[in-house]
């Protein structure tokens, strides 16, 4: 027996070594095909569009499959997978049939930003591993489940951007090694649970955009170590608790758009870390905390919209670092502290609607970077300071509502990039300076209620980019309107009323095509009204008290029959020149016939070419593009203006009728822009490639012709013309219900998509606006216009020259040259909200594009209300079209950041529609 026992001894040793590794082995294989089978499960419950995102999740005939190497799936060691992430990449269906047991050591589930929808199934529990888990930006609904508490490793919980309701469980608080805790842009409703303040490893904790009410507990300030604190638009009351000072390592701390009233701690900032601090649209009240005025490291303040006082002078120090101030709407005195201009990187100042006076400090000239002035609504006094000139970035100018006087500087005629102009209501005189007019970016001027004297400059007409608004009334101006004003063919509101104007209104001005609304009462004005909508259709008060205007109104009386005589004598006469030329052009054609015959042997063989491809002429447009020039130059009558159905910035547009039936859109490039392209076999390579672009909302782009004396693209004809002018006219915007203009903007929303993120190489378009954008029979859209479109390489996309619509065009744009697809984000966002409102959105774009906050969502909007800006044309939306259109405009608000970093990609735009 003793001999055997060294033999037991290695027996035992041998099991001791070798059975476990069996066991395990055999626990971790059938781990493995639990996760692939749950995995597979759960890829063919989802559409079958979104499975064919998931080209990898299949079998492979190996001994051993394993997801592995499946897209977005990593492994351990011991190939278990541990790491699930999928994001932005469109999948569509729901949770319901994901198998969360099977992952026993899972410790990241991604699925950001994709379209999944459903409640979140409270099995998600039983995932013991997670560390992370991240659902946003999705469309998930129902209650966040209370068995989210049992994820007790977890360190990031992401649910923000969903459709979240209920209450905020307070089984949450089991997780006390959370660092992010992200439930914006939800449904939340409820109070913010006390319990929060147990999850002191908090660094972020963001609750923003709900429906939470009730008090802020004093127990958050029990999280010393929290950065970043979201809070605004909510429904929150009361006061700040002191405890909030115990939080001494915030940057970033936002309470805007809720009912919070008291005053702010005094020791605010004393941590000397805070960023960015937002507080605006509140009840706050009292003094500014000192903490504030010595907290260097601001880059970003806002306190509009509350009931604070002070002396503004004494209140606020030098900030290195500080990029937007916003103190608007609050009871501040004193005068504007030459210490701004130290404030090296401030982009926008904004102090309008307080009691400040004294006069505008000349250092401000020194404020190089800004590109946002706005002291409107004050007491302030004496002259606009000639170094306004100085600031040569500067886009956005608001003195109005104050007491100023003197002259306007011939300065401001200087700033290249000089968009907004309002000086209404103060007390200058002068002529208005014919600089003005070299502002070539500028879209809105408000002169209104000053004391100006002299002619309206004809120079005016010159402002190309003008859309906006022209309000020069309530001022001393006489003499004749400048028929030059006709040239502004953009603008959308004209106001000269209250001035000493004479004459007869330019008739002219019928081609002011954009007008909608014009006032040009007490004046001395006689003779005819433009026979144009916006003059047949303005309130009668917009004509009365002036000399003697007649015309097609009816508060007007008709016009003499000698002034009909006259304008048929000056048609006679018209006619009569016209047929004189005729006459020489058809001796022209008749001297040049015999040209034509050579070639007519020559074009025969190329109509069987034609044959050959059953009539479609652009099968062979490669082949000889001349072909079809002569077709379309038949069917429109060599570009006859009966023909024309449009016309921008780079061309006119014929309807043409081809000999083979086919209708098309014909665009003419206009010649002066035709001959400045320095790249002609550039363009057509890229135009080429255009052809190519398949997608239901892309206008087709059939084939082009350059040519050295005429360019033409042909488009597909889309019966129900551009979304601007559906929207500027009464009948056909009510045609455009809300529904349909939902579906207008997703469609919009698909393309760009598609050409921001499925061409290779991507294509940014430049140039998006209502007037770019048809509609078929069906009220589909499709974006057009690709005449400044480019295949870019991202990255490196720089111009020389601007390109776009003025009022469509991202403000980055005003000073750099680097186009990015966000360019066109922010144009779509400007579409959106002209679709939602109905005609521009005019200056509401530029309130909105300096208010967001990087950090802050589109919400967070001084007090804009969805029932003030819808179309009042359209019935009130039902229900479910109401949440989509709030969904619409937040996602606008959004996409017009001033800072492009901070806007969607046209992929999660999409995804959110």
């Amino acid at each position: 027996m003793m001999q055997i026992k060294p033999v037991l001894h290695l027996f035992f040793i041998f099991l001791i070594f070798h059975w476990p590794i069996d066991v395990t082995s055999s626990i971790q294989q059938q781990q493995r095909e639990g996760e692939l089978e749950a995995l597979l499960q759960w890829k063919f419950s989802l559409k079958n569009s979104s499975q064919a995102l998931l080209p990898s999740w299949k079998l492979l005939p190996l001994p051993n499959p394993s997801p592995c190497n499946w897209e977005g799936i990593t492994c351990n060691n011991a190939q278990i997978v541990n790491h699930i992430i999928l994001k932005n990449i469109g999948l569509i269906g729901t949770l319901e049939h994901f198998n969360f047991s099977s992952f026993p050591n899972l410790l990241t589930l991604d699925l950001y930003g994709n379209r999944l929808f459903g409640t979140i199934p409270p099995s998600i529990g039983k995932l013991p591993e997670l560390i992370k888990l991240n659902l946003s930006s999705n469309g998930f609904e129902g209650g966040i489940p209370k068995e989210i508490g049992g994820l007790v490793k977890l360190i990031s919980l992401s649910f923000s951007q969903n459709l979240l309701s209920g209450s905020i469980p307070l089984t949450i608080q089991n997780l006390r090694s959370l660092s992010v805790l992200s439930l914006g842009s939800n449904l939340l409703s409820g109070s913010i649970p006390s319990e929060l303040g147990k999850l002191t490893f908090l660094v972020e904790l963001r609750l923003h955009l709900n429906n939470l009410t009730g008090l802020i507990p004093p127990t958050l300030g029990d999280i010393s170590g929290l950065k970043v604190l979201s809070l605004y638009g909510n429904q929150l009351s009361g006061v700040l608790p002191k405890e909030i000072d115990k939080l001494t390592n915030l940057t970033h701390f936002f309470l805007s758009n809720n009912t919070i009233s008291g005053s702010l701690p005094q020791t605010l900032c004393h941590g000397g870390l805070l960023h960015c601090f937002c507080a605006s649209n509140n009840n706050f009240s009292g003094s500014v905390p000192k903490g504030l005025k010595n907290c260097t490291s601001l880059t970003r303040l806002r306190l509009d919209r509350n009931k604070f006082h002070g002396n503004i002078s004494e209140d606020f120090g030098i900030y290195p670092n500080l990029d937007y101030i916003d103190l608007s709407y609050n009871d501040f005195y004193g005068e504007v502290s030459p210490k701004w201009a130290k404030c090296r990187l401030l982009k926008s100042l904004k102090i309008s609607d307080n009691q400040i006076s004294g006069e505008i400090p000349a250092e401000l000239g020194e404020s190089s970077p800004l590109h946002v002035l706005d002291l409107s609504s004050n007491n302030l006094s004496g002259q606009i300071p000639k170094e306004v000139g100085n600031l040569k970035y500067l886009i956005y100018l608001n003195l109005s509502s104050n007491k100023l006087s003197g002259y306007i500087p011939q300065e401001i005629g200087t700033l290249p990039d000089l968009s907004y102009i309002d000086l209404a209501d103060n007390k200058l005189n002068g002529s208005i300076p014919k600089q003005i007019a070299d502002l070539s970016k500028l879209l809105y001027l408000n002169l209104r209620s000053n004391s100006f004297g002299g002619n309206v400059p004809i120079e005016f007409g010159n402002m190309a980019s003008l859309q906006l608004l022209l309000d020069l009334s309530h001022n001393t101006l006489s003499g004749a309107i400048p028929p030059q004003l006709a040239n502004l063919v953009k603008l959308e509101v004209l106001n000269l009323s209250h001035n000493h104007l004479f004459g007869s209104i330019p008739s002219a001005f019928d081609q002011l095509k954009s007008l909608r609304l014009v006032d040009l009462s007490y004046n001395d004005l006689e003779g005819p009204i433009p026979e144009s909508k916006a003059f047949e259709e303005a309130s009668a008060e917009s004509f009365e008290n002036n000399k003697a205007l007649c015309g097609n109104h009816t508060s007007l009386k008709n016009c003499p029959v000698h002034v009909k005589d006259k304008k048929a004598a000056i048609s006679s006469l018209a006619l009569i020149l016209i047929l004189s030329f005729s006459v020489l052009v058809v001796g022209l054609w008749i001297s040049i016939g015999f040209v034509c015959a050579l070639k007519r042997s020559e074009r025969r063989e190329k109509v069987k070419v034609r044959d050959l491809h059953n009539g479609d002429l652009f099968s062979i447009w490669s082949y000889d593009g001349k072909l079809v020039y002569g077709d379309i130059s038949e069917a429109t009558e060599s570009f006859d203006d009966k023909y024309c159905i449009g016309v921008g910035g780079h061309g006119s547009v014929y309807k043409a009728k081809l000999s083979t039936g086919q209708v098309v859109a014909v665009k003419k490039l206009h010649s002066v822009h035709h001959s400045k392209l320095e790249n002609q076999r550039a363009s057509e390579s890229e135009i080429s490639a255009l052809t190519k672009i398949r997608h239901r909302n892309i206008v087709k782009l059939y084939g082009f012709c350059f040519h050295s004396r005429q360019s033409l693209l042909v488009y597909e004809y889309l019966e129900r013309g551009n979304l601007a002018n559906m929207l500027s006219n009464e009948e056909l915007a009510k045609e455009l219900n809300w529904m349909r203009r939902i579906n207008v903007v997703k469609g919009i929303a698909n393309a760009l998509n598609y050409m921001h993120h499925d061409c290779v190489p991507p294509i940014i378009h430049r140039d998006i606006s209502s007037n770019n954008i048809l509609l078929d029979s069906n009220y589909e859209a499709h974006i057009s216009d690709f005449g400044t479109a480019r295949l870019v390489d991202i990255g490196s996309t720089t111009w020389t020259a601007t390109a776009g619509t003025y009022g469509y065009i991202a403000p980055e744009l005003a000073y750099t040259t680097k186009v990015t697809p966000k360019c066109d984000v922010y144009s779509f966002g400007v579409v959106i909200l002209e679709t939602i409102m109905g005609h521009h959105p005019g200056e509401l774009i530029y309130a909105l594009s300096t208010t967001l906050s990087p950090l802050e969502s589109s919400n967070d909007v001084e007090s804009l209300q969805l029932k003030d800006i819808i179309d009042k044309r359209l019935p009130i939306p039902t229900a479910q079209a109401a949440e989509e259109i709030l969904t619409m405009t937040k996602l606008a608000l959004a996409c017009i950041n001033a800072n492009p970093q901070f806007r969607p990609t046209m992929k999660n735009a999409a995804q959110e529609l």
